[in-house]
């Protein structure tokens, strides 16, 4: 089976954990008979120095061409003073927009070998953490107007947050489909005591709760969910928000799973063509160290089999993979903390050691 991907490596340690993750691609294809062509895609800080800005119309249309996208990561100081609508990561918000993948779904989940990496309690890291935010992803105040004015005398900045129905109802599904095939819970996630786009984002979600009676739909404000999730993780299943809150909440989420450079993600629409990336930044401080942490690109990888090209063998395949190089003791530098028995590695070689453990199920 051919698959076309669309390939953005990005900048600082994108091109580095990106190779790793398509040389797992490349020997899964091998094992199991698929064939995945690559697209190269020049987006962020690269593309503004190519070509000028962040992410050109032709290379929008390369991504949308394709079946799916895999991206690094984009972005870094050196773009830091660019004018805002040519930073780095206004192609990033570009390229959402135009492969109209609304929702960012984002697992919390702890691997065992890594339970003393968490900075939570280990009674608290005991109980569990295997969680999934649902984020919108194309709407809220990252897509709203924004200036800045002078006005008497000083400079005002104005951004501008908006949902409508619509966007609410279609990520709210998106959320209760996704507790229904899991345990069942789903928490909505907003600030109605003091916005009106989140008590519009609340009744929406009421008034969808009746057509999933099988699910528990809980509200809480984002305040609260930010201290809940350090505090009691196990009582989270689906956490359904809006742009903003689950860009914070699902930052803060991946730290207490012990690293962020294990958290895969994905980014879906109407259709299977998604967009598929680790969570970190680019990390420029250690690009080319072969430090980086690959493993989130490469469950990114996995995500995009599973929920893109409906090959969930070889997403088991993988992530057993990882699990079996763990349970080796061998950690990339952010995830080694000395424990008896573990070995340090760089990124390459966990490539090598993640693409090797491949054996399919």
């Amino acid at each position: 089976m051919k698959k076309q991907i669309a390939v953005i490596r990005g900048d600082g340690i994108g091109p580095e954990i990106v190779a790793e993750a398509l040389k797992v691609l490349n020997r899964v294809g091998a094992l199991y008979g698929h064939d995945f062509a690559y697209t190269h895609v020049d987006m962020g800080g690269c593309a503004i120095d190519k070509w000028g800005e962040p992410l050109p119309d032709a290379m929008l249309r390369k991504c949308i061409a394709s079946d799916s996208v895999l991206l690094g990561a984009v972005g870094g100081p050196k773009w830091n003073d660019v004018p805002g609508p040519m930073r780095p990561e206004k192609g990033l918000l570009r390229l959402r927009a135009g492969m109209n993948v609304y929702s960012n779904n984002r697992p919390a989940k702890i691997w065992p070998q890594l339970a003393n990496a968490s900075p939570l309690k280990p009674s608290v890291v005991a109980k569990g953490i295997d969680f999934i935010i649902v984020r919108e992803l194309t709407g809220g105040i990252y897509f709203g107007r924004h200036e800045t004015t002078g006005q008497e005398g000083q400079r005002t900045a104005t951004d501008v947050l908006t949902y409508s129905e619509s966007e609410i109802e279609r990520i709210g599904r998106i959320g209760f489909e996704t507790a229904r095939k899991r345990r069942g819970k789903l928490c909505s996630v907003e600030k109605s005591n003091v916005l009106d786009s989140s008590r519009l984002w609340k009744s929406v979600m009421h008034r969808l709760s009746a057509e999933y009676p099988n699910v528990e739909l809980r509200d809480m404000l984002v305040d609260n969910c930010a201290m809940q999730i350090v505090k009691d993780p196990s009582q989270f299943d689906v956490i359904v928000t809006e742009n903003m809150f689950g860009d914070i909440l699902s930052d803060e989420a991946s730290m207490i799973t012990g690293s962020i450079g294990m958290i895969p993600s994905s980014s879906l629409g109407a259709t299977t063509c998604g967009l598929y990336e680790p969570i970190h930044g680019s990390a420029p401080d250690i690009a080319g160290m072969d430090i980086a942490n690959p493993i989130g690109t490469i469950l990114s990888a996995a995500m995009m089999l599973r929920f893109s090209f409906d090959m969930p063998a070889e997403a088991d395949c993988i992530e057993q993979a990882v699990g079996l190089v763990l349970d080796q003791g061998l950690r990339t530098p952010d995830i080694f903390d000395g424990t008896p028995g573990c070995q340090k590695i760089g990124c390459r070689e966990m490539g090598d050691r993640i693409a090797g453990a491949l054996c399919p199920l």
